[in-house]
């Protein structure tokens, strides 16, 4: 695009040097010195420190203050708010040019597009040379700058207030919709007298979806796939999703039919095993690796089980047969041979999913109204960052509308 006046174009390679972090060891680590940043300990994600006691350049030390990028597996920007300690490798250590406050800003935005370029994968990686070579447009003047800062800053503050309300109802929500579940379907040890306890695999049929490759993204078989960014509690958002070419007897193996079950193969802890059951939409879709696959049996309900597998989200039941890798849990296929199923009689899980449904239907309209209105705040976040780094941010009342625009396109 054009740069407005006063404007200049340039890329993020050349709005100042990223220094790459240095690969400690597990050897190197000890139980004290200079923590070693991680990128967990950027995202939240993990708080637990692995630490290193001998001398290194400068230019692997992070201070209070230091503006610190992932770039593998979680894309993001950060000020370092820790003491000092030593930057892993995979983090960029920022010595900016510009603004510090721009500079990240305009991070946090392109690195959030390249994330949703990246096909849904939980684990994004850029090269150095692509990361370098994102195109921007930056005021010239630092004063310029500045100023776009205080009115970004403005308007997200409205954003993470009414984020926080949105957050706020939805823990309410998750611990009241946890409350009936493990009430309906209490823990193994206190099954009722009559129910069979068989285990994930005894009670059904499991199958990991098919594995993603960059160049199946184009071809003469270009057919739909559920991916975890489909895939929530109790629901199926079909309005992103995407297309890969299948082969036709690929497609076959994989493809969804009513009543099948999808669980999130990874994501994090408290989110493992996340469920949702296919009712056709949208028709004629498959499934990727990223998702596990449950046909129940002929001795249970699919609405059954998928009662079953919220219970055992909602209680961490997946999270405790979970390996970790980085900051993301993941649910092989051969894990659910020791997670327990319980099988009522057929009429007794007719009735459980009956009186769930009952209970937790208000529930459901209470999540899928603030799913509705994160979705929204995400977009108009988008926006008023797209419109402060195209230079359409003024501080005036007509940012609001130009924000609504430009949140409706996107």
């Amino acid at each position: 695009m054009t740069p407005p006046t006063g404007w200049r174009s340039t890329t993020l390679g050349g709005l100042g040097e990223y220094l790459n972090g240095r690969g400690f060891r597990k050897a190197e680590w000890r139980d004290f010195g200079r923590p070693i940043i991680r990128i967990q300990n950027l995202t939240g994600s993990g708080e637990s420190f692995n630490y290193f006691q001998g001398e290194v350049e400068n230019r692997y030390v992070a201070r209070p203050g230091e503006l610190l990028v992932s770039w593998a597996a979680t894309l993001g920007a950060y000020f370092w708010e820790g003491p000092e300690a030593v930057i892993n490798q995979h983090i960029f250590k920022v010595e900016s040019n510009i603004d510090r406050r721009f500079h990240k800003y305009l991070l946090d935005y392109k690195l959030a597009d390249l994330t949703r370029h990246a096909h849904g994968s939980g684990m994004v990686h850029i090269t150095r040379g692509r990361f370098d070579s994102v195109p921007v447009i930056v005021p010239v003047e630092l004063g310029e700058q500045r100023r776009i800062v205080e009115i970004l800053e403005d308007h997200l503050s409205r954003l993470d207030a009414a984020d926080s309300y949105l957050a706020d109802a939805s823990l309410r929500g998750h611990v009241l919709v946890k409350a009936v579940l493990t009430t309906l379907i209490p823990d193994v040890s206190e099954y009722p007298a009559g129910w069979d306890v068989e285990t994930v695999i005894d009670a059904g049929s499991v199958e990991l979806g098919r594995q993603r490759h960059p160049d199946w993204h184009r071809g003469p078989n270009m057919r739909p796939y559920l991916r975890v960014a489909n895939v929530f509690e109790d629901r199926i958002d079909s309005s992103d999703v995407m297309e890969m070419h299948w082969p036709d007897e690929s497609f076959e193996r994989f493809r969804l039919r009513e009543g099948d079950i999808l669980l999130n193969e990874g994501q994090s802890p408290e989110l493992l095993g996340r469920p949702a059951m296919y009712r056709g939409d949208p028709p004629a879709a498959a499934f990727t690796n990223s998702l596990v696959r449950f046909k129940a049996g002929p001795k249970v309900l699919p609405e059954f089980a998928l009662l079953v597998f919220r219970r055992h989200m909602h209680a961490g039941r997946f999270a405790r047969e979970s390996r970790i890798t980085t900051n993301i849990a993941h649910l092989s296929a051969a894990r659910l041979k020791v997670i327990e199923f319980p099988v009522p009689a057929m009429a007794e899980q007719a009735e459980l999913v009956r009186v769930a449904r009952a209970r937790l239907d208000s529930l459901t309209v209470l999540d899928n109204g603030v799913a509705r209105q994160k979705k929204r705040s995400r977009a108009l976040r988008r926006a008023v960052l797209a419109a402060a780094f195209e230079g359409k941010l003024t501080g005036r009342h007509a940012d609001d509308e130009v924000i609504e625009e430009m949140a409706a396109a996107r």
